[in-house]
């Protein structure tokens, strides 16, 4: 019997739930993508380098296409402790399983809630976390070769993709045959 489900049964809890975390930012900073062109023609895209930015936490459920963010302007572990803290309230009769890399951050036993396991993925090993990909989706439909004039421009911007992405999108894009096997 696997941790979770011992903790599950000893407790009473509902389900056990699958998450994948990981954090990634978001700023004025852009790098030029591929774009299409006619030929002969070459893409004019435009480019900032401002260093402002800000800092997104992020946790999917590949099997439901659920979806949790926290934007904040740092990424560290009191961010992360309240970042825990959304995610457990919104599933507070169930056990959650979350999975992370290893940052130093999500090491800290204090600020892992009463309902949550984590699991950290091997160093080196980000292909391992869906949300990885879901990231790259975001930056691919909000902010490919555009050039935002302000923060707040980002801010808007980076809520109203995140709020676009349908659960259907993050199941095709986070559903891998070997999560899905594990449930």
């Amino acid at each position: 019997m696997t941790e979770a489900a011992k903790i599950v049964e000893s407790r009473g809890y509902g389900r056990v739930i699958l998450l994948f975390e990981d954090e990634a930012s978001f700023g004025r900073s852009n790098k030029p993508r591929t774009c299409w062109c006619k030929k002969g023609v070459r893409p004019r895209v435009p480019c900032a380098h401002i260093r402002e930015y800000r800092h997104a936490f992020g946790a999917i459920e590949p099997l439901t296409g659920n979806k949790i963010f926290a934007i904040t302007h740092k990424c560290d572990t009191i961010r992360m402790y309240f970042f825990l803290k959304m995610i457990s309230l919104a599933f507070p009769d169930d056990i959650i399983v979350l999975v992370c890399d290893g940052a130093s951050w999500h090491k800290n036993p204090e600020i892992v809630p009463y309902n949550m396991i984590i699991v950290n993925l091997p160093t080196g090993a980000p292909e391992m976390n869906p949300m990885e990909q879901i990231w790259r989706e975001i930056r691919t439909q909000g902010f490919a070769n555009v050039m935002l004039p302000t923060l707040a421009t980002v801010l808007q911007r980076l809520g109203n993709t995140i709020h676009s992405m349908s659960r259907e999108t993050v199941k095709s894009i986070a559903g891998r045959d070997w999560i899905l096997s594990m449930v």
